[in-house]
């Protein structure tokens, strides 16, 4: 019976050491699988759209609040900070903000102006990041896209306060020789900007063409954008003018720089191309500082008009 009992212990030793062993085995091919693959899926895709409204934190990593996009090629870290000329700037990436290196599931930028960060990575799914910074306590996520095949609809229309404000001026490029005559045939520019207590905008009708320095800025009140109930790629606009009520438009978006106001009570369409590109790059302070935040529209029950 004891030689048993030896024997048993003895098995039950080499067997307890044996899996120690591989168990140390193990966590060593893990560390090196994760450092393998930490590098492998933040360079996977071309460029990563920053879903700031995703975000899980009360805190914030400035440069991931100012960009829309962020690309990690050869050590090298780029950022689309702007919506008008995203998928040109950089070839596509934006401009380079700063460095990075990968390993063990972390993600180290040094960002050339906000200083070095450190990230935890996870994946979230094939092609969504999650980088958690533990000194703010924050989440960042990432959806992953090739350049051929990024989603620039959803950009715009995630953002359009933002592109509404990447111009210094708005000028109207095109009226549709449909629709009943109105009130708002007669504004020419339009500006869109943050104020004291919400969103502002100011409109002018001097003539077209004339030097922004010159305008004269007829009217100053607020404005909203909104989300339509059941159509992810329509917006709509409010402008609160005193003498006519607030008036109301479908907005879309033609190209970086041209938007389409199509008013639904006359059936008519205007263009309004901007100019005076505000380019918000990676400094903290002035205009070139203007940062990203949640947002959550309003929601307008309304059906699409413009066909």
């Amino acid at each position: 019976m004891k030689n048993f009992t030896l024997l048993g212990t003895a098995t039950l030793m080499l067997l307890f050491l044996s899996s120690c062993y591989t168990e140390v085995i193990l966590e060593d091919v893990f560390v090196e699988e994760a450092n393998f693959q930490a590098r492998q899926h933040i360079e996977a895709y071309d460029l990563w759209y920053v879903d700031i409204n995703a975000t899980d934190g009360t805190g914030e990593v400035p440069f991931m609040q100012r960009a829309f996009t962020l690309s990690f090629r050869n050590g090298l870290l780029y950022a689309n900070n702007n919506i008008s000329g995203i998928g040109k700037t950089g070839s596509g990436l934006g401009i380079r903000v700063g460095y990075y290196d990968a390993g063990s599931g972390v993600l180290e930028i040094d960002h050339d102006v906000d200083g070095l960060w450190i990230f935890d990575v996870y994946l979230v799914n094939s092609r969504t990041l999650e980088l958690y910074d533990r000194r703010s306590n924050t989440s960042y996520f990432l959806d992953g896209y090739q350049s051929g095949s990024f989603d620039y609809d959803r950009v715009f229309y995630e953002n359009i306060e933002y592109l509404l404000q990447e111009f210094d001026v708005w000028e109207k490029t095109y009226v549709s020789e449909t629709g009943a005559i109105n009130d708002f045939d007669e504004e020419n520019y339009l500006q869109f900007y943050e104020g004291n207590g919400g969103t502002v905008f100011r409109s002018s009708i001097d003539e077209i063409g004339i030097p922004l320095s010159n305008i004269q800025w007829d009217y100053e009140g607020f404005y909203e954008v909104y989300d339509v109930q059941n159509d992810e790629t329509l917006k709509t606009l409010t402008l609160d003018y005193d003498f006519m009520g607030n008036d109301y438009f479908e907005l879309y978006v033609i190209n970086d720089k041209t938007i389409e106001l199509y008013h639904p009570d006359s059936g008519t369409v205007y263009e309004f191309q901007g100019r005076g590109y505000i380019q918000f790059l990676k400094s903290e302070t002035g205009d070139s500082s203007k940062k990203r935040v949640k947002t959550k529209n309003p929601m307008m029950n309304v059906v699409r008009k413009r066909k």
